[in-house]
């Protein structure tokens, strides 16, 4: 804070001076750059929403192992995503993936020679990276949904390397590095599919094999409640989400100046979420008979996951509209996929999965023409004069990404599950990942007291 009123005070005189050596083109990319590498802030930070969120849905005993292992992951991306993974999504290659941009030194050259997309760019690759980096880990920390309670900390060294450089970086490829899905203009402008379908596609495949919780489902195949132990911590990290989603969609510009196109998806952006939050709260007391607060939490995940790919594309009004079908949707697949069988701790697929699809698919039912002019990519959707041509686009690129990452996710978490083993042992999972795992528990005097009284079980 200090820094920051320092800055205040020199800034407007230190600017002015700059800006008489400044040409405007010079300036342009000078806020284009700061405004990317904010929104890579906000987007990186999503990170400690993902940590409060997964926690506050989880048990007690699981606490700190959740929200510790966020770090950890993100920590894993980044590395084999500076290492492998960005060139193969945005390095120069063929249309199925990138060949080149390994180990990024940053450096002109190297752009010029192996990156050409970003060759023209007046913002710094560093920057650049970390904002690609910055989705890359959010579509990870989306995958870990469906290991929760009950994923060996292992897996997540491995799964989490393999995801960051043979699943996420070709899709990623397909649709914003020149590959096949781009050529044909489909648009998914800040990722439901790129980004939420994938992690939510490997978080389904962790959840199957993984199978239920113990204590989830009765004999009969009833399932159980399990609450998850703190339900503000959770409003909290939906918060920081919604926030730093301004970040995911606007940032996705790439751009500050000019027309401040910037302004429209980030308004399209927030009534989505509104929405989502509305509609599902309110979809969840007329099924429950009480206002639900975790259906209303995943309601505005839902709708910020839906509106990714169509924020740049649609009206404020049809966003509305977007939002609150995938709140809705998102609740009765939450409660479908529950009875089923399948047991998403914090619902995923059906937040990120479900939602992912509609998301990409709703740009080829509600695109304008004068926005899809704007953007550059695809045509207009089906109610506005496009007809079923960029539905169909759009159609194809959920079901090719879909059915890659599942693919390729069965392979490698069916064979870790038959070498090393997926899931913790039925007494490391009673006892709670915080102990097994890490020797400590997140909530040290509050489990000593719980099993002082006989209770740690139900924790």
């Amino acid at each position: 804070m200090v820094s920051l009123g320092l800055l205040s005070l020199f800034a407007p005189a230190g600017m002015a001076l700059a800006a008489d050596d400044k040409t405007p083109a010079q300036l342009a990319a000078a806020i284009d750059s700061v405004w990317v590498m904010l929104a890579a802030i906000l987007v990186i930070f999503m990170q400690a929403g993902f940590a409060l969120l997964e926690a506050g849905s989880t048990r007690m005993k699981n606490a700190g192992h959740v929200a510790g292992k966020t770090i950890l992951t993100f920590g894993l991306c980044a590395i084999a995503f500076w290492a492998v993974g960005f060139g193969l999504a945005f390095g120069d290659g063929n249309s199925f993936i990138g060949t080149g941009g390994f180990f990024l030194d940053g450096t002109a050259d190297q752009v010029k020679a192996s990156i050409s997309l970003f060759a023209e760019s007046p913002i710094p690759i560093g920057i650049l990276f970390l904002f690609q980096l910055a989705f890359a880990g959010v579509s990870l920390a989306i995958a870990w949904g469906g290991f929760a309670e009950r994923g060996k900390l292992p897996v997540y060294f491995i799964f989490g390397i393999l995801y960051t450089i043979i699943i996420y970086p070709i899709v990623a490829h397909w649709v914003w590095g020149g590959g096949w899905l781009g050529a044909i203009g489909m648009q998914d402008f800040a990722g439901s599919t790129v980004v939420h379908l994938q992690g939510a596609t490997a978080a389904l495949v962790a959840t199957l094999l993984l199978k239920p919780r113990i204590g989830k489902y009765n004999k009969d195949k009833t399932p159980n409640l399990i609450p998850g132990h703190n339900q503000v911590l959770s409003v909290l990290g939906v918060i920081i989400l919604w926030i730093g989603w301004f970040g995911f969609n606007a940032g996705s510009t790439l751009s500050a100046t000019g027309d401040g196109f910037f302004g429209h998806v980030a308004l399209t952006t927030n009534l989505a979420a509104a929405a989502g939050a509305v509609a599902a709260l309110i979809v969840s007391w007329i099924y429950f008979g009480k206002a639900d607060i975790p259906s209303m939490l995943n309601g505005v995940l839902a709708a910020l996951v839906a509106i990714t790919a169509a924020c740049a594309f649609v009206t404020p009004r049809d966003a509305i509209i977007i939002g609150a079908i995938a709140g809705i949707v998102t609740f009765f697949t939450a409660q479908w996929f529950e009875k089923a069988g399948i047991d998403d701790p914090v619902y995923a697929f059906s937040v990120h999965g479900i939602a992912g699809v509609w998301g990409t698919l709703s740009t080829g039912i509600f695109a304008t023409p004068q926005l899809v002019e704007t953007v550059g990519i695809g045509k207009a959707g089906l109610l506005y004069g496009g007809g079923f041509e960029q539905l169909g686009v759009q159609a194809l690129g959920v079901v090719g990404a879909f059915l890659f990452v599942l693919v390729l996710s069965f392979i490698i978490l069916y064979l870790i599950k038959v070498t090393i083993g997926l899931r913790v042992t039925e007494e490391e999972e009673i006892i709670g990942l915080d102990l097994s795992e890490h020797g400590t528990y997140g909530y040290p005097e509050q489990m000593k007291k719980a099993a002082a009284g006989g209770q740690t079980h139900s924790l």
